[in-house]
């Protein structure tokens, strides 16, 4: 079980100007990275937005993470909501994402086993599951139409994201680490 401590961290970047600034610029770079986004099919698009959202879960933790979660969904939308109406499903689903993000890499010992596990929740419970729920709500198909092609693209995509997310935490540890952005981690990322 996580440690009292562990919520009390992440809540207190909040008031502090330098992870407040972090967590702009992650914001911005996950807004930005929204209009690079490559569509699959009816609201199903491929991006590289969970590279900075796992990112800066590393950094900021859960509950600060929330909030990123939250204001980066809404500012996304508001700058190009591709032609769909605002649904707070979505914000959820963003807000969810980077949270089980925060859960296992913040304050702790990143690992491919974590990356997968991580990565894998998020392809299957908030992508697949929840959003297509969420398509379901909002478009004309049923559940299992939104349901079969999210859970393909995130099947295929799940181990080519998590070797994106391997690289991309072996390139970045060392800075982070150096910055006292991250807890000292071993380099590079091991499978235990």
């Amino acid at each position: 079980m996580l440690e009292k401590d562990f919520w009390i961290s992440s809540i207190q970047k909040l008031k502090d100007t330098k992870y407040l600034a972090i967590m702009a610029l992650f914001i911005a770079l996950k807004v930005v990275a929204n209009f690079v986004m490559i569509p699959v099919s009816e609201n199903l698009f491929v991006g590289i937005s969970f590279l900075f959202s796992a990112v800066e879960a590393s950094i900021i933790g859960p509950l600060a993470a929330l909030v990123s979660g939250a204001i980066t969904d809404i500012v996304a939308f508001m700058l190009d909501s591709k032609g769909y109406p605002f649904f707070p499903g979505y914000t959820l689903s963003e807000i969810l994402g980077i949270f089980i993000y925060a859960l296992f890499f913040y304050r702790q010992k990143i690992t491919v086993l974590k990356i997968c596990l991580a990565k894998f929740l998020v392809n299957a419970g908030v992508n697949a599951l929840l959003g297509s729920l969420w398509s379901t709500m909002l478009m004309s198909k049923g559940y299992w139409f939104y349901f079969t092609q999210s859970a393909i693209k995130n099947a295929i995509l799940l181990p080519i994201e998590v070797f994106a997310l391997t690289l991309l935490f072996n390139a970045l540890i060392p800075l982070l680490t150096r910055r006292k952005l991250i807890e000292p981690q071993d380099s590079p990322i091991s499978l235990k």
